[in-house]
């Protein structure tokens, strides 16, 4: 305890940082360091069952080079399914706050609102995908997006009166046709976002009503400056949901070669690819956003 009493804040901020993710960084360096290292290395040699075991030839970045010059639809998945994350990103944390947001209000059923909104994402979950009950969930939320208030033609008429581009109101019109997916998606993000808004103190928007500001100015002065942490955690959270989507057509295809196309060479060299491209998005998105982050102290 002495040697604690001798560090400044920061440092006793950084230590609490390192116990805090100390789990994940076993569970990395026991069971995912290891595979890690074993698809870089099988992308780079070629496999060989034999009768002493698994062989291998050290082939250079051929599989590499057949992913990207020889594979007839790699970097066409790849850059489409890049295409259909950076799209479904802010449909999906809009959808997100805005459901939050409507959920932190006070109303009797509170409870089991909330509850409707995660029931997707169980329902989702590997523990009763075997059901295929996510399909059902999927089929009673499009029953539901097929209402009059919600029809892709009642909200084009509406966006085409206010004088919008075409290419954003084509955007919201393809969201709402497609906002089963994004529930379906969403509930993880509203849970965050929930929380968030929760820790937000209620003393803030108590003086800020003594001063005499709307609701619209508490949103844009105190609610969202204070969720921007939480805005960032759902940025990255959504950007490996998606990318990593039992649906996604490129893990498909990786999937796919490694069983049944050109084998596990050329599957862990696409899959090596794939990493390197969402790791160096991640950090991209999350170097740029963290600018304007703020951070309460």
């Amino acid at each position: 305890m002495n040697i604690f009493k001798n560090l400044t804040l920061r440092q006793k901020k950084s230590i609490i940082g390192i116990i805090f993710i100390s789990p994940f960084l076993f569970g990395f360096f026991m069971f995912f360091l290891a595979p890690i290292i074993q698809t870089v290395s099988f992308s780079v040699n070629e496999l060989n069952i034999s009768r002493l075991g698994l062989e291998t030839n050290f082939v250079g970045l051929d599989h590499y080079n057949f992913a990207f010059s020889v594979h007839p639809v790699f970097i066409r998945t790849f850059f489409e399914n890049l295409l259909y994350v950076l799209l479904d990103l802010p449909l999906i944390l809009f959808f997100s706050f805005f459901a939050a947001l409507m959920l932190n209000q006070k109303f009797k059923g509170r409870l089991i609102a909330r509850a409707i909104f995660f029931l997707p994402v169980i329902l989702a979950s590997s523990a009763v995908i075997g059901m295929d009950s996510a399909q059902y969930a999927t089929e009673i939320l499009e029953q539901t997006s097929e209402s009059v208030f919600l029809s892709g033609e009642f909200i084009q008429v509406f966006l085409m009166e206010l004088q919008l581009p075409e290419d954003f109101i084509g955007y919201i019109i393809d969201g709402i046709e497609r906002l089963p997916e994004v529930i379906r998606a969403s509930g993880i993000q509203i849970l965050i976002f929930l929380a968030g808004l929760q820790s937000v103190p209620d003393s803030y928007f108590e003086a800020s009503r003594i001063e005499g500001a709307t609701t619209w100015e508490n949103f844009w002065l105190i609610t969202f400056p204070l969720m921007t942490p939480v805005i960032l955690i759902n940025v990255i959270y959504t950007l490996i949901d998606l990318f990593l989507a039992q649906d996604n057509e490129l893990v498909e295809l990786i999937q796919d070669e490694a069983f049944v196309g050109a084998g596990y060479g050329v599957s862990s060299a696409m899959a090596v690819v794939y990493f390197i491209a969402v790791a160096f998005i991640i950090l991209v998105v999350g170097g740029l956003l963290s600018r304007y982050v703020f951070y309460q102290e």
